[in-house]
């Protein structure tokens, strides 16, 4: 890269204010090649041309361009749409496992969450959806990046997750004399309804619930069931009403299979699901995210950090059966997409789940498509994001070499633009 061009782009990322300036005006962005997500091929030479944010123009190097545009060159990169994460938790550290939470204050992690942002931005996830955090602080978070404070990815809070008493979205780690506030806690169909219209409210722009057990709460079993087919069709038919998408957390096959039936958008973990799930997924048009990278960091890493010994045993029973049910999914053909549970390992690493999809049986090419068009599908957004298309928003990722020959190469992003603003750029 010229020296001159380097010091644009770090000009245009030394700060949020000078970053969100940037996307007031055209900017020219050219590379090796591009993978086009939408129809799987790569476009040698490309020029990307965006306008007030938005991309309006895609062409090849040389194409017409307006004249005053600013322009970046990315020589040896390909081009990717900003990835998208579909199960996050912003403001979760794994380090702090088990009762090592406890040690800090509340408000502690709306300040882990802005330093998330950031890592996970700089990871080239321009867009996460965030499908649990305590006291609306992924919505806080999103509300500071929109308004220039803070660097990170578009953000589609789920606010609080819903859950019945005594299960994997309660408290169950403490004795009855520790009162915990639990304001998503509800059992029955109003008691949900009423949740769901509550967390909508103050800022939910999806609805996350927890159908089965899970593997890091203390108590219950990962995959017995927790709501019931009357309770979860009432949670989803109020929430599509309100007309936000629904993501269940479920690991065991009949809680699977009655959030299906329920009309859920999102399977969360989908671990133990069966070929009966896979065609009830396939007819109902939902979509499994399974963060079947997780298994190597919890048992790596578990222990030191904390984690519940009750939790590292039901991660050494589940691990591998999600892998294994991940791969038979995908030959199914059960519609995918990428969710990686980041916060139960560190967010910044999401990246590092492409290597794993690949190993349990997809092409780069689909683990690519998981984290860009089908998210933007399953997100309802595909006029905005997931794609790099005329229309959508400046959202361009670029590494070096070909992530088809190696899909570990999205692990080390290099430039990240959002909007058309630079919040990541080559060195050297």
């Amino acid at each position: 890269m010229k020296p001159i061009d380097r010091l644009k782009l770090l000009l245009a990322a030394a700060s949020i204010g000078l970053a969100a300036s940037a996307a007031a005006e055209s900017v020219v962005v050219t590379a090796d090649r591009m993978i086009d997500v939408v129809s799987g091929r790569v476009l040698e030479q490309p020029q990307i041309t965006i306008t007030d944010g938005r991309i309006a123009a895609v062409g090849v190097r040389g194409s017409a361009a307006p004249a005053d545009a600013r322009r970046i060159d990315l020589p040896g990169m390909t081009l990717l749409p900003g990835l998208i994460d579909m199960h996050t938790h912003i403001t979760a550290d794994p380090r702090f496992g088990g009762y090592r939470g406890l040690e800090f204050t509340d408000n502690f992690w709306t300040v882990v969450g802005v330093a998330n942002a950031k890592k996970t931005l700089e990871a080239g996830f321009t867009t996460i959806r965030n499908v649990g955090s305590e006291n609306y602080d992924d919505v806080a978070i999103k509300q500071a990046i929109e308004q220039g404070y803070v660097p990170g990815p578009r953000i589609v809070p789920a606010t609080y997750a819903i859950g019945a008493t005594g299960g994997h979205c309660d408290s169950t780690e403490f004795p009855p004399s520790v009162s915990v506030p639990s304001p998503a806690v509800a059992n029955g169909p109003e008691e949900i309804r009423a949740t769901v219209r509550k967390l909508r409210k103050y800022g939910a722009e999806v609805i996350k619930f927890c159908g089965t057990g899970g593997v890091l709460s203390k108590t219950d079993t990962a995959g017995g069931q927790q709501y019931d087919l009357r309770e979860m069709t009432a949670l989803v038919d109020e929430a599509h009403m309100l007309g936000l998408r629904v993501a269940v957390h479920a690991h065991g096959a009949a809680g699977i299979k009655d959030a299906i039936r329920a009309g859920v958008d999102t399977i969360e973990h989908a671990s133990l699901a069966d070929e009966e799930a896979f065609a009830l997924a396939k007819q109902h048009g939902t979509w499994f995210s399974m963060d079947v990278y997780d298994d190597d960091y919890i048992l790596a890493e578990g222990e030191k950090n904390g984690v519940f010994k009750e939790s590292l045993d039901k991660e050494r029973a589940i691990g591998l059966r999600q892998r294994q049910t991940f791969r038979a999914a995908t030959r199914s053909g059960v519609k995918m997409i990428f969710g990686t549970d980041a916060g139960v390992y560190p967010n910044g690493d999401n990246a590092r789940q492409f290597a794993t999809m690949v190993e349990w049986g997809m092409t780069p090419l689909e683990a690519i498509r998981a984290a860009t068009v089908n998210a933007a599908e399953a997100l309802g957004r595909s006029g905005d994001v997931g794609a790099i298309a005329v229309g959508r928003y400046g959202d361009l990722i670029g590494v070096a070499g070909d992530p088809l020959a190696d899909v570990r190469r999205l692990q080390s992003v290099d430039f990240v633009m959002k909007g058309g603003a630079v919040y990541k750029a080559p060195r050297g």
